[in-house]
């Protein structure tokens, strides 16, 4: 149960503020923990959760995820969360603190707590199989961070979770679950659904928007703690256990208040509500609201052995207790109070049967286990709890007590046990208690009491307990100032035994508790009757009636059809006596003493069947040795109320039967006649002993019969026993063999899944790589060390003649394309030998370059598994190359011609002047733009024109033409005598295209 006491302050925003008590954290430390777990089908949920997540802004809370992983797998999921979300996402190391806006992962093979802010690692104690790391988590998660952790379940199989969920409910926090229908595998969280516990079903890409909205209003605005409630909403309050009382008929008025302030606060934070008069609204309006707030604040953290340590004392020095100088008939009678969902009964039960065992003695054992939650105790009475209780039942206990259901998802506890308890619902509050018990185990329930119901309770538990008996509390709970009651048997456990009560502090106390009226046959040992006080006034009615059944000697009883005594009048020592054992309700046959028990049983039905009065007159009860006469009457009883129901109500009259007293007989009759009478009552005597006797010893050979055919049952039902033990042994090794298998098959599921993602982003890798390697137009081998191919890429097949078919083959076995080259095996062999690699330049039958690169290969771990060949394309940078050499030599004339002293000048056929070197310039004064626009013509003197001229018309089919002298114009006008030689410029095909001139003077 929680046990934070921590208030909360409710300041409505049209209200009056109040002073808070004190700061409140700073907004770092006040960030929410939110605790993921899944199983089967996990990875899918995760990426969806996260896909969901705001991709500009920070949620300010941490994520922890807890999945079941295979003990010698590698996860990936950190790999695969990464993808998905703007936070940082690293696996848990031991010891990790935990930091806002991160993701933590769960590494393989570790079980995880969260301790302190931080993540603790530790080597898993359970057996493979039955390992539950997410119950694990959670129930730290929830002892650390109380009402800031924050539970999601998602896809999965089994029940891991649940309790875990039961944990963090109990602290305050919030669970969510993966809506079934949208999983893989809906096992845990259905599971998590049917505690009622789950405050958001969704589907994970819709969760973080709600858990985001319900971390602003829960942790976005300051809490205050050991404030008092202001004023302002005490009657909002009070309206609130007005609506819970009406709807549920439970008083929450007397709880503690910061129990119920933490649990409307929350309440108000799963519906976004700022202040109480609109959650007040939203109880109104919104159906099921005031049923969800009364399960919030009944939420119950219990669990099989919860508090080892207490029930280890309890065994070892209450439970033998029990048992001593007890009867088998007189009832060891147990009451737990309180019992949510019967854990702690079921633990009690199991102590009883285990000591009644190593007795191997049978004992009558009852256990009452009350609570006023109806779903608690239905699922109480189903006996069935998630797989997980294994964390605390040991696997001893699970055995012997326990039976795996099928699907491996739940155990039920065993019929045995289950007979040993009685469930049902009842308040301390206003029912009473029940009485005569052994032991009451009322744990973490007074904590959410006020101190004013606490000093009422414990003189009632007092009340219900016989002298000697034992009072269990939680280790958070005390007896208060009642010392006079109870004595300590264990202070640090909270073990208590009753003392008498010499002060009668007890009677006022019980009597605010016991209703004003009781119709069943309880109140008869509850209390004793209130007298009537003085000034009480009789009407004459009543005054009448009273004196009337004061003069009748008579005794009434009043019972249903089964025998069940109503109510009793009059003084029925005579016919009656009690029976041993429980006397809560007594039955009209089991009382009735010899002589009346067989007439009374076929009157009773006799008057149930017919509706007649039935009569039977001058009945013998034995009564302390004698008999004595009665006239029985039995009768319905019919009222409008027992008119308009199906049970039916019954009067016995049992009055004495009217003898004449003997003396006077015989003053009446003669002296003979009194004779013959006594003669006649003394054979009638004889005859009626013979009777007795003769049914006497038909009644004991009937019964010897009876037992001698209870023997044979009872061995028949012993070697059926036998056999179910055997049958049961090995259906409880199968259930454990499949309980294993499930385990492992959860985590294949999850490796399953895992590879499924590795082998989709290999295939997109693959696709990826094939596709960039086919743009790139390298062709690529892959060998191994045998020089066998292992791959190649299309734009390999041009170089060397490939198929598909070739996979597997030696490189050396295939016809390649390329000239001059034969050392392809050889040098690939080097390059394995040596790790040297090798680059050269190779050429193919159609003239196309490559680059030949032989490198090994190498996988990330670094070891050679073998060689790749490339082969770049380089025919344009061969060609770019020879253009380039070809670019020099012309450059180095281009050098040559700009240096020299001479004049060289080009000009085409038409006489256009298409180069002018530096040397003209200075021969002639004019500049290269200028002579460009120029004809050579132009530079010949008129005079000698035509002669100059008819010396070039056979440069068209020569080479060159041997110096002359001539005369060429300056550009001031004067005549240079120059010698001139002409030489031809020819093209590819072998026409001149061009002439070129070197002109010089003699001074020069």
């Amino acid at each position: 149960m929680n046990t934070d006491n921590e208030d909360v302050v409710f300041t409505p925003d049209d209200a009056a503020p109040t002073a808070p008590a004190e700061t409140s954290t700073s907004p770092q430390e006040d960030f929410p923990i939110v605790g993921i777990g899944a199983s089967a089908g996990g990875l899918g949920a995760f990426e969806a959760f996260f896909s969901g997540m705001p991709a500009d802004t920070d949620p300010n809370m941490a994520f922890v995820l807890v999945q079941h992983l295979a003990p010698d797998h590698k996860s990936i999921l950190t790999d695969l969360i990464r993808r998905y979300t703007r936070m940082q996402v690293s696996e848990v190391e031991d010891g990790m603190p935990v930091q806002p806006n991160c993701a933590y992962i769960i590494p393989p093979n570790r079980d995880m707590m969260f301790v302190n802010g931080t993540l603790q690692l530790t080597e898993p104690s359970a057996p493979r199989g039955q390992r539950l790391p997410i119950d694990y988590f959670f129930r730290s998660l929830a002892q650390d961070q109380r009402s800031k952790a924050i539970g999601i379940v998602l896809s999965g199989t089994g029940s891991d979770g649940t309790l875990g969920v039961r944990a963090i409910k109990g602290e305050g926090g919030l669970v969510m679950a993966q809506t079934p229908d949208s999983t893989e595998y809906d096992g845990m969280p259905r599971s998590a659904i049917a505690t009622g516990l789950v405050d958001y079903e969704l589907p994970p890409a819709e969760m973080p928007v709600q858990l985001i909205a319900y971390a602003v209003h829960a942790f976005g605005r300051p809490h205050h703690s050991g404030a008092i409630l202001a004023p302002q909403t005490d009657h909002i309050l009070q309206k609130i256990f007005s609506l819970l009382r009406t709807q549920t008929g439970h008083d929450f008025s007397q709880y503690k208040p910061s129990t119920i302030h933490r649990r409307i606060e929350r309440r108000m934070a799963v519906h976004q509500v700022d202040n109480l008069y609109n959650y007040v609204k939203e109880l109104q309006q919104i159906p099921g609201e005031v049923e969800a707030l009364f399960r919030d604040l009944l939420i119950g953290v219990t669990n099989f052995f919860r508090d080892p340590a207490a029930f280890k004392v309890l065994e070892e020095t209450v439970i033998p207790d029990l048992f001593i100088n007890r009867s088998p008939d007189t009832p060891i009678r147990i009451w737990t109070p309180g019992c949510s969902t019967g854990e702690e009964a079921y633990s009690l039960a199991i102590l009883l049967a285990e000591k009644q065992e190593a007795l191997r003695q049978r004992f009558r054992i009852q256990v009452f286990a009350t609570d006023i939650d109806s779903q608690a105790i239905a699922v109480a009475r189903s006996g069935v709890y998630p797989a997980s209780i294994s964390v605390d039942v040991s696997p001893e206990r699970l055995a012997r007590f326990f039976t795996l259901e099928p699907g491996g998802d739940s155990y039920r506890i065993h019929k045995v046990i289950r007979d040993l308890l009685l469930f049902s619902p009842h308040s301390l509050i206003k029912d009473p208690p029940f009485s005569k018990l052994d032991l009451v185990s009322c744990r973490n329930l007074l904590i959410y009491l006020s101190a004013d119901l606490q000093k009422k309770l414990i003189p009632l538990f007092h009340y219900a307990l016989k002298p000697g008996a034992t009072l269990f509390l939680g280790t958070s709970e005390t007896i208060g100032e009642f010392h006079d009651l109870f004595s300590v048997l264990n202070r640090k456990q909270k073990i208590y035994r009753r003392q008498n009560d010499h002060y009668g502090a007890l009677r006022p106390s019980l009597e605010r508790f016991l209703p004003p009226m009781l119709t069943s046959s309880a109140a008869a040992h509850l209390s004793p009757p209130v007298k009537q006080t003085a000034s009480a006034m009789l009407s004459l009615r009543e005054l009448t009636e009273q004196a009337l059944l004061q003069a009748v000697a008579m005794v009434a009883v009043l019972v249903n059809a089964q025998g069940d005594i109503l109510y009793l009048h009059g003084r029925s020592g005579q016919y009656l006596e009690l029976t041993p054992g429980e006397i809560g309700v007594n039955n009209l046959l089991k009382m009735a003493r010899e002589g009346l028990r067989h007439e009374l049983a076929t009157a009773l039905h006799q008057a149930v069947e017919t509706r007649e009065t039935v009569q039977r007159n001058g009945l013998r009860v034995k009564t302390n040795g004698d008999f004595t006469p009665v006239d029985l009457s039995v009768r319905r009883v019919t009222t409008d109320a027992t008119m308009s129901t199906e049970v039916p109500l019954l009067l016995v009259i049992l009055k004495p039967t009217p003898v004449p007293e003997q003396t006077e007989i015989a003053l009446l009759l003669p002296k003979n006649r009194v004779n013959d009478l006594h003669a006649n009552v003394d054979v009638r005597i004889v005859a009626l002993k013979q009777e007795l006797h003769a049914k006497e010893e038909f009644l004991q050979t009937s019964n010897e019969e009876l037992e001698t055919i209870n023997e044979e049952l009872k061995s028949s039902n012993e070697e059926m026993q036998s056999v179910n033990e055997e049958l049961q042994s090995t259906n409880e090794e199968l259930e454990t063999s499949k309980e294993e298998l499930q385990s492992v098959n959860e985590e294949l599921a999850t490796v399953n899944a895992e590879l499924q993602n590795r082998v989709a982003d290999l295939s997109r890798a693959n696709n990826d790589m094939n596709n960039l390697l086919a743009g790139t137009g390298i062709g690529t081998i892959y060998v191994d060390h045998q020089l066998r191919i292992l791959r190649f890429t299309p734009a390999a097949t041009q170089i060397i003649n490939l198929i598909l078919s070739d996979i597997g083959r030696p490189v050396g076995h295939l016809l390649s394309n390329l000239v001059g080259y034969d050392r392809l095996v050889t040098d690939t062999q080097a390059v394995l030998d040596t790790l040297i690699p090798r680059e050269l330049e190779v050429q193919t039958t159609t003239g196309v370059w490559y680059a030949l690169r032989i490198h090994p290969y190498r996988t990330l771990e670094n070891v050679i598994e073998g060689a790749v060949i490339t082969f770049v394309d380089l025919t344009e940078i061969v060609q770019a190359r020879e253009s380039l050499r070809q670019s020099n030599d012309m450059l180095r004339l281009a050098v040559i011609v700009r240096d020299a002293h001479d004049a060289i000048t080009m000009q085409d056929l038409e006489g256009q002047i298409l180069a002018w070197n530096p040397g003209a310039v200075r021969l002639y004064g004019w500049s290269e733009a200028e002579a460009l626009r120029m004809n050579a013509r132009e530079r010949i003197p008129v005079a000698r024109r035509a002669d100059d001229l008819a010396r070039l018309p056979p440069l068209r089919s020569v080479n060159k033409l041997e110096p002359f002298c001539s005369q060429r114009l300056t550009k001031e006008g004067s005549i240079l005598e120059v010698w001139i030689t002409v030489s031809a410029l020819i093209n590819e095909t072998g026409q001149v295209y061009a002439l070129a001139t070197t002109e010089w003077t003699r001074e020069s």
